[in-house]
């Protein structure tokens, strides 16, 4: 099948899912309230792509079928640009504010294919066997993936890894005739109501005695004792010029709950094995993911340039404070640029031919992005003003008796009419002050982990030598 359509993926969802919203079992995604927005742009994705063929896919390199470059592995620093255009045109449908779009996770899988030789070490050759099996099914079939890799952490003082009779985190329960049973939960599935399969990985070492928890596999999200908890609904009734983002954006976020799952054979990639468990993110994973997250980072962060210019420009805001904030809005946007240009520029082959991007500048970029988005989020409300407060419906705009009273009062400088001005606020408000708007700026403080867990990391993967040898030539003088 290789590359499908919006249709065939909607038509997909339609499955025995045990997916739990507002107290009750959804009976089906594509038409609940609360989903069917996010579920139709999704669809679009997949409609995108092959609108846009000529970016967005390329050949299957076993089968020749026309598959989305998202799934490709890059074997050189040219298919990381043409990669990078494929995610680019992706993240642009949603102005980057759905993160857990298909690519995300058909990247993940290419690394993992890409890097096979680390899966195959320590005994484990049979599982990276399988491991590149599915991925080949993953873009045979164009899944989309969702993925659960966090312990749950009801005790933080414990840390992340799981104590040996921990019965909460996802742990195996024993080996069975076609697989093995799992029990136990995971956090946080984006994307899960609208996910084909689900994907479980490592995230971060576990130390020995923890090899029930080591595991690695991916399972269609129908599989039975498989429920998935959402969190409250942050999605609105489709109504683009009220409600722009929350009424087509609410990826939603699940608690995973394995209630006695049985995972096949030829789905299990690790199990139990603690020297591949402990290496197999260390190396390549990072560098090949993140040029998705932060490309979708620099679109959103262009997006908000050119919203705080508009709101500016809707009441004629040309003071010297709110051009300050929005070149600082500017200066973030070229950073981040920057470092993904600076990290394709310096890509290079891991191994086997897989080509990522430098993961320096990408690690730095998203170190600071937990701290730049709630400041372009901050900037833009001081911009916006109480006229985000004051932006009447469409309904209200067209109303016999009020619409003519809003072109009156309500209009905008320039010329704007009160439409216009209406449509620019209410877009800001949807973007910054919603419901959807609170989640989307906590989820960028935490995405891929806080800013200061990862600045507590650089030095686990900066280059120290050139710097170091700046203070040494002084330290060696006689």
């Amino acid at each position: 099948m290789a590359a499908r359509n919006g249709e065939t993926y909607l038509k997909g969802l339609r499955d025995n899912r045990n997916i739990w919203m507002d107290g009750s079992r959804v009976s089906d995604v594509v038409d609940h309230p609360a989903l069917k927005g996010a579920a139709q742009t999704l669809a679009a994705v997949y409609d995108l792509q092959l609108e846009n063929s000529e970016i967005c896919l390329g050949d299957n390199p076993q089968t020749k079928k026309k598959i989305s470059r998202s799934h490709m592995i890059p074997r050189s620093r040219e298919d990381l640009f043409k990669r990078h255009a494929c995610l680019k045109k992706i993240a642009e449908l949603t102005v980057g504010l759905m993160g857990r779009t298909p690519d995300y996770l058909n990247l993940t899988f290419a690394g993992f294919v890409g890097d096979k030789s680390a899966w195959a070490s320590n005994g484990n050759e049979a599982g990276a066997e399988r491991l590149s099996l599915y991925q080949q099914q993953l873009m045979e079939h164009d899944w989309c993936l969702t993925h659960a890799i966090v312990s749950p952490g009801s005790d933080k003082s414990q840390g992340d890894a799981p104590r040996a009779d921990d019965a909460i985190t996802l742990h195996k329960v024993e080996n069975t005739e076609h697989g093995i049973l799992v029990r136990g939960s995971k956090a946080l599935a984006t994307l899960a109501p609208f996910a084909d399969e689900i994907a479980v990985y490592p995230r971060t070492p576990m130390p020995e005695g923890s090899e029930k928890y080591m595991l690695a596999f991916s399972i269609p999200l129908s599989t039975p004792g498989l429920k998935f908890l959402c969190r409250d609904s942050m999605s609105t009734p489709r109504q683009d010029f009220d409600h722009p983002f929350s009424g087509r954006f609410d990826e939603q976020d699940a608690f995973v709950i394995f209630d006695n799952v049985e995972i096949p054979h030829e789905r299990v990639f690790i199990d139990g094995n603690i020297n591949v468990y402990n290496t197999v993110m260390t190396k390549t994973w990072m560098p090949n993911i993140m040029q998705q997250t932060m490309i979708r980072a620099c679109v959103k962060l262009k997006f908000a340039w050119a919203l705080g210019r508009r709101m500016a420009a809707a009441v004629n805001d040309q003071s010297l404070a709110t051009k300050q904030m929005l070149g600082e809005i500017w200066c973030y946007s070229e950073f981040a640029q920057a470092a993904v240009a600076a990290a394709e520029a310096k890509a290079f082959d891991q191994g086997e031919g897989f080509w990522t991007p430098s993961v320096e500048p990408l690690f730095a970029l998203r170190s600071m992005l937990p701290s730049w988005f709630p400041r372009v989020s901050e900037i833009l409300k001081l911009i916006g003003s109480h006229y985000m407060l004051a932006a009447p419906r469409a309904d209200q705009l067209h109303d016999e008796e009020m619409g003519g009273l809003i072109e009156e009062f309500m209009g905008g400088a320039d010329g704007i009419d009160a439409e216009e001005r209406a449509k620019i606020f209410r877009l800001g408000w949807d973007f910054l002050g919603s419901q959807m708007a609170a989640r989307n700026e906590q989820y960028e403080r935490f995405y891929l982990g806080s800013g200061a867990r990862n600045l507590q990391s650089v030095l686990r993967i900066a280059d120290t030598a050139y710097s170091d040898s700046l203070v040494d030539q002084f330290l060696r003088e006689e």
